[in-house]
């Protein structure tokens, strides 16, 4: 690693803070991105950009992307000036992005025919977790990609886990998400019913993120819920790939999940409802109309609320 080039392209607030981390522990980095302020703010201590993903591509040995979705990294591995029109060289792709396990098959076979080794790589964890490094990181692709990669993912994670083939790491991110979404989905439907019959909120706060019921889901969302907080986290329109992820296993292998279709139910009757922008801990306003029941917290004697949780 000491001795290879690496790229990274896609400097949002998860690529910027892994691209940081890169830079920190020294690894020679180029980067790119469609917009200027990221790139510019990593010039200003002197750090190389290219000016196109295939420039950046001629430069380096191995590519980290972390771009929106698979339209945009498809964009740019195939689009114009894009990675596959590199001129010469081998290169190793390594793809953080979140996306359906069947698109990063697919982008992988295309890569292989550029003379590209693509993996897959999606990681877990809040913005906070990217900027200290702590990232759950979930690697499809062979033996040898990971070996290659791994030493660049120890300094970006803390939980490292080789999947297994491309693919398996999409697959992988979409049974943790989908644990997690059932985790919210029972939190959004049981919270106003707790307060709609009598329960005070800061109480139910207090023991659904201390007792057995605690889970990230609670400790993250609940506090945000009371605070009515529907904004900065993903949004559940932009995560739904995880559903498309495991409703295509489902079919594959002729399984029934009926917990998790339930749960894909709510999701998708409050993106219908309008929600789809908001994070999924929006759902709990399905059940808040229907009860007539807000979870928040309690006013203030001056009508003004309190900000603990």
């Amino acid at each position: 690693m000491q001795n290879a080039n690496a790229g990274f392209i896609g400097l949002g607030r998860m690529g910027f803070a892994m691209a940081s981390n890169l830079i920190a522990a020294n690894v020679p980095l180029t980067v790119f991105d469609v917009q200027a302020e990221p790139v510019e703010r990593l010039a200003e201590v002197g750090v190389p950009r290219a000016e196109t993903p295939k420039a950046l591509a001629e430069r380096v040995d191995i590519l980290f992307l972390c771009v929106p979705s698979e339209i945009e990294a498809e964009v740019v591995l195939f689009g114009e000036n894009g990675v596959s029109s590199r001129d010469s060289g081998t290169l190793a792709v390594v793809d953080t992005t979140t996306m359906n396990r069947g698109s990063a098959v697919r982008l992988a076979e295309r890569c292989e025919a550029a003379g590209i080794r693509y993996s897959d790589c999606p990681i877990s964890g809040k913005p906070h977790r990217a900027e200290d490094g702590s990232l759950t990181i979930m690697f499809g692709g062979t033996n040898t990609a990971f070996t290659e990669a791994q030493p660049y993912l120890d300094i970006l994670g803390q939980f490292i886990v080789h999947c297994g083939p491309v693919g398996s790491g999409q697959l992988m991110k979409a049974v943790n998400n989908i644990i997690y979404d059932v985790n919210i989905a029972a939190l959004c439907e049981v919270l106003p019913l707790a307060l709609k019959a009598g329960l005070a909120p800061t109480a139910v706060a207090d023991v659904v993120t201390s007792g057995s019921a605690r889970s990230f889901a609670s400790d993250f969302f609940v506090p945000r819920i009371l605070r009515r907080e529907f904004h900065g986290d993903f949004s559940l329109q932009a995560a739904h790939k995880d559903i498309v992820n495991i409703q295509d296993v489902t079919r594959e292998l002729g399984a029934e999940l009926p917990l998790v279709e339930t749960m894909i139910g709510i999701y998708e009757r409050a993106i219908a409802e309008g929600l789809g922008d908001e994070p999924k801990s929006a759902m709990v306003k399905l059940y808040e109309r229907q009860l007539g029941q807000e979870v928040r917290l309690p006013a203030k004697n001056d009508g003004e609320q309190t900000d603990e949780a």
